[in-house]
């Protein structure tokens, strides 16, 4: 039996560089640069001041005033691009089947905001003083619950948490349903919203982070010689996935089809990945064996490209072995040196990143790509973004816990 064919029909983004899909792609193109000093606490007492927030953005536009109470903020940033993917779609839900309709979404922490504020009214006044929305605020999963609840989308349910992985992981699940015909339709994708004391002083404890902090705009800087650690950032990005010939048949307009998912482990280190990035090496290989298509043919690669000294060291030398000669030929980027790295969301705004690139034949740039590291010899495609023919494209993420997830994709040629 042939596989069902699976279709990009809506994106919806929140991104340190656009509130929404047409701006994260307008900030991407013309290289526009996130970061800015840390807002929501006081930094002093941190070894990093700086992060990638959002601006200006407000929930009420999509949620009820009451609702958004009972939230945590990772939770208002998917419905809000849950919304927008719907909107973009162009679906009416009153004329499908909404038990073929589902949500795979992630996020990699969670309700980290609501964790630390309960955890200080629990010190501050004891038990009783926690909330009652404490749990369905904070639990990873809620998110894809609300919008199953908001839509009536009764298909397949569910979250995944894969640390950077997670909405990658979202993606290839809600692929692989579609595929094998237990859904028509599915959003997917993942929120973060983990711009807090303690997960700045975790990271920053970890040496992760960057503490660049009197050269904030130059910090997320993958692949260059002086990189230091990687950059926060926050947002949500939504797709929605559906069978091809459910697509034709009402005009959806397509971003890009996905042709197949990589999805494989280190078995290594909590933190590190193996010399060489094995791990990579098989995602991607796996990649293009579910895709059904040549190495040669693969023209971008959006990688995880975290601007950290193993990572991408780790992945330039996964792409090589991959790819071998034709390493050299392919255009790479990392669009983290505009965003920031939104952990669990990463793979879902890269994703929209990657099938708009593909649509309109450009490559987004790798900003703050200065001088490249010994060993990181690639076409990085650094400073300005490059117009460039695309047909298949991959987007990497990889993960603390050695979670490995590389989804090709290809133009759609209606």
């Amino acid at each position: 039996m042939s596989k069902r064919r699976v279709v990009v029909t809506g994106i919806g983004a929140l991104t340190p560089i656009g509130n929404n899909a047409e701006e994260y792609w307008n900030g991407l193109i013309t290289g526009k640069n996130g970061a800015g000093p840390i807002t929501k606490f006081d930094t002093s007492s941190f070894n990093t001041h700086f992060a990638c927030e959002l601006k200006n953005f407000d929930p009420l536009v999509y949620i009820d005033k009451k609702e958004i109470r009972r939230m945590d903020p990772f939770t208002h940033y998917s419905l809000a691009t849950a919304a927008m993917a719907l909107e973009d779609s162009k679906l009416d839900l009153s004329k499908i089947e909404l038990e073929r309709a589902g949500v795979v979404y992630g996020s990699g922490i969670g309700g980290m905001v609501t964790w630390e504020e309960e955890h200080t009214a629990y010190l501050n006044g004891g038990a009783k003083r926690i909330s009652p929305f404490f749990v369905p605020k904070m639990i990873p999963d809620i998110a894809a619950g609300q919008i199953s609840i908001r839509y009536g989308l009764k298909g397949p349910n569910y979250a995944t948490v894969s640390a950077c992985a997670t909405s990658s992981h979202a993606i290839a699940d809600a692929f692989i349903l579609i595929q094998r015909g237990s859904a028509d339709i599915m959003f997917s994708g993942g929120a973060e919203a983990a711009i807090t004391p303690m997960s700045i002083g975790g990271f920053n404890s970890a040496r992760a982070l960057s503490t660049w902090n009197d050269r904030f705009m130059e910090a997320s800087r993958p692949f260059d010689k002086d990189r230091n650690g990687f950059v926060m950032g926050e947002g949500s990005g939504t797709v929605v996935l559906e069978e091809l010939e459910h697509a034709l048949k009402r005009g959806a307009h397509i971003y890009g089809e996905v042709m197949g998912v990589g999805l494989t482990a280190d078995a290594y280190h909590v933190t590190a990945p193996p010399p060489g990035g094995e791990g990579a090496v098989r995602s991607m290989k796996e990649c293009l064996r579910d895709g059904g298509i040549d190495k040669s043919q693969v023209d971008y690669i959006n990688a995880h490209g975290t601007s950290t000294e193993l990572n991408d060291m780790n992945e330039t030398q996964a792409i090589k072995t991959v790819f071998g000669e034709h390493a050299y030929k392919l255009a790479v980027s990392s669009t983290k040196s505009m965003t920031g790295h939104l952990l669990g969301a990463a793979g879902a705004i890269e994703t929209i990143a990657t099938v708009l690139a593909l649509q309109n034949s450009i490559i987004p740039p790798t900003i703050n790509h200065d001088t490249p590291g010994e060993g990181l010899d690639l076409n990085y495609t650094p400073k300005v973004a490059v117009k460039r023919e695309i047909n298949y494209a991959i987007s990497n993420t990889f993960g603390f816990g050695g979670h490995n997830a590389s989804l090709l994709f290809k133009k759609f040629v209606g």
